[in-house]
């Protein structure tokens, strides 16, 4: 018997899921494009507070690590009640984080409002949006998660400078009303998420769980007890496939991703106090920052188009950008003048767009696009170490040495031993290959010669 539930009609690669790609262009830019732009808001919140890089670095890491750890919640629950009530819910809670985030009085409720509630609120609206994205598309997916995440880039474009007019204008505290107010657009973005009706959202062991329900209706009750307890395992997969902690190929990626996450989000962080640092005025700092996301938007349409033609393998393009990005970090206290520290904020900008552009798609390689909404969540909670560790340990080593530009040695550091990880998968993935290739020669040799003649 086959549950109506397993049929499956391929993605539709557009119409309707031009709007999933909007939407979750938004999402990237209201999400982590307002992460990349808090520099502006560490510089008043550091002086306003007269605390040091690494107590102030807490907020954003947080923010990113709860966006993380909450993934895995924002996954099950879309699997419960529907991507789009999810992503509703976290557009709301983003916004209540950060109106409350203005209204505090010490660093601790900073972490509480600002850290934990608007990164949760993240959490809610990231990992479904971007679940729902791999749904409607399979031959443009990497071309699609390139336009989507391209928000990033240009919210972080846009809002970089007009969060320093809004810090002028009305203080810290005043910005961050305004920023709560805009992203209750948030919700905007989850009303946008239409289920997909010909597509078998549903993890493939849910067909399973149905057909074990109506077999149990017919059996013995020792055989039932077994058969419901199949099906309370199918159900669990449904909404946390933790299947995937198995995975030897999965967990790699995911090492990669703690790794990568100590270098991803320092930098941003920290470049705008950098250039302040080395006497750069207000709004020639936020320009870097705007240097910076308009190049890493050319870099995920260039490299997520690259990627699109199939002209190397993914992961060898990952591998190669992540490196590169390494690299690029580990020259960055070489920039001490506003054109090398603008030459710097491109270089970056660049590559680290050609690095994201890209890394979703390996993922859902990796796992198949019928686990990738698990597999994000999971992925984001692993890499939640990296995510939270990273800017308080590049704020150790400014404290330390006194010097902002240590902090992107560490980054660089970071990414490239990241990439070893990529390695490890490449070759491990490698030899599953070809030992497949030689179990299907041996097999047909078998069978060649059981048809010769005797």
């Amino acid at each position: 018997m086959v549950s109506a539930v397993t049929r499956h009609v391929g993605p539709p690669d557009g119409g309707y899921g031009w709007f999933i790609v909007l939407a979750t262009f938004l999402v990237f830019g209201l999400t982590f494009g307002v992460i990349k732009s808090f520099g502006v808001f560490y510089v008043e919140i550091h002086r306003y507070f007269a605390t040091t890089a690494t107590g102030t670095s807490w907020i954003t890491s947080i923010s990113i690590a709860t966006v993380h750890l909450g993934a895995p919640v924002g996954a099950a629950m879309s699997a419960c009640v529907g991507h789009r009530a999810v992503v509703m819910l976290g557009g709301l809670l983003s916004s209540v984080g950060m109106v409350a985030g203005a209204y505090a009085q010490n660093l601790l409720q900073l972490y509480i409002t600002v850290g934990f509630l608007t990164g949760f609120g993240y959490a809610l609206t990231w990992t479904p949006t971007v679940a729902m994205l791999g749904c409607y598309f399979e031959k443009r997916r990497p071309m699609a998660n390139a336009l989507a995440s391209a928000g990033e880039c240009i919210i972080t474009f846009l809002f970089t400078p007009f969060f320093q007019l809004l810090v002028d204008e009305y203080s810290w505290r005043g910005a961050m009303l305004v920023l709560g107010a805009v992203q209750l657009n948030l919700c905007v973005c989850g009303a946008l998420l239409r289920p997909l009706s010909n597509l078998a959202e549903k993890h493939p062991a849910e067909g399973d769980r149905l057909q074990l329900e109506e077999m149990s209706q017919t059996h013995t009750d020792p055989q039932r007890a077994n058969i419901r307890s199949q099906s309370l395992r199918s159900k669990v997969l449904h909404y946390v496939d933790y299947t995937l902690i198995a995975n030897p190929h999965f967990m790699l990626y995911s090492m990669f991703g703690v790794f990568a996450a100590l270098g991803f989000f320092a930098p941003a962080l920290f470049l705008v106090p950098y250039a302040r640092s080395q006497g750069l005025e207000e709004y020639h700092a936020a320009a870097l920052m705007s240097i910076s996301a308009a190049l890493d938007l050319s870099g995920r349409l260039l490299f997520g188009w690259v990627a699109n033609l199939r002209l190397v393998q993914t992961i060898h393009q990952l591998t190669v950008t992540v490196i590169l990005l390494g690299m690029v970090l580990l020259l960055c206290p070489l920039a001490t003048t506003f054109t090398q520290l603008a030459a710097f904020s491109a270089s970056y900008g660049l590559v680290f767009g050609a690095t994201v552009a890209i890394h979703i798609t390996v993922l859902a390689e990796v796992v198949g696009v019928s686990r990738l909404s698990s597999a994000l969540g999971f992925f984001m909670l692993i890499r939640s170490s990296g995510g939270l560790l990273g800017p308080p340990i590049a704020g150790f080593f400014i404290d330390k040495m006194g010097n902002y530009s240590t902090g992107f040695l560490m980054a660089g550091v970071a990414l490239i031993l990241s990439a070893l990880f990529l390695f490890l998968l490449h070759q491990m993935t490698r030899r599953g290959r070809d030992t497949q290739l030689q179990a299907k020669d041996s097999s047909s040799a078998t069978e060649k010669n059981n048809e010769d003649p005797q």
